[in-house]
């Protein structure tokens, strides 16, 4: 019984781990200096959520910060799949929608037409490896 109750306990640990190691990974990644904002400690958003709501974000900052939660809502279920190339290629689903998501984002309130020429380029590009991958994941998820 002890040993049940042991892979029990490091089964259930298994997605505490995995996500510290995500978000070790994620803090080792650096960003131009101009991307990190006077809002952020270390690049990473530590706004609270009413602050979205008292309309001390502009629309596009809005837009943007509403993709990304739902990018990342869409993320994590993905990645939890048994199979480690299934969670790979639902995160990554996930993640296009989300560039997808800013992109056009950037084409409802960008004027730099380099920018917007960025959005365009990536929107074509990811809609067509989402059709990929989601026809990779309907063949080999098991």
């Amino acid at each position: 019984m002890k040993t049940v109750l042991k892979i029990a306990v490091a089964a259930a640990a298994v997605p505490t781990i995995f996500l510290a190691a995500a978000l070790a990974a994620s803090a080792q990644m650096t960003m131009p200096d101009a991307c990190k904002s006077e809002t952020s400690a270390s690049g990473s958003m530590q706004m609270q959520d009413d602050e979205m709501h008292k309309g001390q974000m502009a629309e596009y900052q809005k837009a943007l910060m509403g993709g990304m939660q739902e990018m990342h809502s869409a993320m994590m279920p993905g990645m939890m799949a048994q199979d480690p190339d299934v969670a790979f290629v639902c995160g990554m689903i996930a993640h296009h929608r989300g560039a997808i998501s800013m992109s056009e984002v950037e084409l409802k309130y960008g004027d730099d037409q380099q920018a917007r020429s960025m959005a365009e380029k990536i929107i074509d590009a990811q809609k067509k490896e989402i059709e990929e991958m989601t026809t990779w994941v309907e063949e080999h998820a098991k």
